[in-house]
């Protein structure tokens, strides 16, 4: 996002071995991959949108409303937040709508856990997730990933990204941006198939556990893909951005004006010692 162009670029080798994908019927008891376990892990950072601690660059509050780099991406401008828009919270669910302005240019909401000094809420080594659900229609981005980022090369988790004229599947991606030697930048993607508008029915959940050796990445609580943890991140920390987009080169002309992202919570959990 922003600097960084989101492309779907290699299929992965994912669960599904050589389909490259993992599938999703709704039963969790029919889904690839084990069960996260949180057994031992220590709860680190809690959302629950009861209320929403947001200004437009801090600081001092939880979230800020753009990225700490200042780069917008997609087609819709994440704009600072004001009364009634682009967020609102009610019943413990954070709601991110994207709408046109009265110019016709679409505006939207975008959450990051750091502001751009770096203060704010950021982990190495844990299990990050969001429960959300997804708007419908094509032209819309939902998404929720994680950024470790310095001046030589930016590590990128996309452990949610969802292209609205796809609706049977979602994607989730690793990208390692080298800046100083841009020939060593490298990305990967897993698809993940679920039955088709189930992401906008209900809330499910997405997750990814960050570990020394592997990055490992979770729906409704299931390993759904997996990849080695790049070397460079070292003892880096991620911080987190949850946006609802537009785009992505995809055409806008038939999304949903407003289309509504609603968020249930955000967690963190540092992981046992293995």
């Amino acid at each position: 996002m922003a600097l960084f162009v989101r492309v779907l670029s290699i299929a992965a080798v994912g669960l599904a071995a050589a389909a490259g994908v993992a599938a999703y019927t709704g039963a969790l008891d029919r889904f690839f991959g084990e069960r996260i376990d949180l057994g031992g892990a220590e709860l680190v950072f809690e959302d629950d949108f009861d209320a929403l601690d947001v200004s437009a660059w801090g600081p001092g509050t939880r979230w800020i409303a753009h990225t700490p780099w200042n780069g917008d991406f997609g087609d819709a401008r994440f704009v600072d937040p004001r009364e009634g828009f682009p967020f609102t919270v009610q019943d413990g669910v954070l709601s991110i709508e994207a709408r046109r302005d009265e110019a016709g240019e679409w505006e939207s909401g975008l959450l990051a856990s750091v502001d751009p000094n770096g203060d704010g809420f950021s982990l190495s080594h844990g299990y990050f997730e969001m429960r959300a659900r997804f708007p419908e229609g094509a032209g819309t981005w939902p998404a929720f990933w994680l950024i470790n980022r310095n001046d030589a090369r930016t590590i990128e988790v996309d452990v949610v990204e969802h292209y609205g004229h796809e609706p049977a599947r979602y994607s989730a991606s690793l990208h390692v941006w080298d800046r100083q030697v841009p020939e060593n930048s490298r990305s990967a993607t897993g698809h993940v198939l679920v039955s088709e508008g189930r992401l906008y029915s209900d809330f499910h959940t997405y997750g990814v556990a960050i570990r020394p050796m592997t990055i490992d990445y979770y729906f409704d609580g299931r390993k759904v893909w997996s990849q080695p943890t790049p070397v460079e991140l070292g003892d880096g920390t991620f911080y987190m951005l949850v946006d609802l987009g537009l785009g992505a080169g995809w055409p806008i002309d038939d999304a949903p004006n407003p289309s509504v992202m609603e968020v249930d919570y955000v967690k963190v959990w540092r992981l046992a010692a293995e």
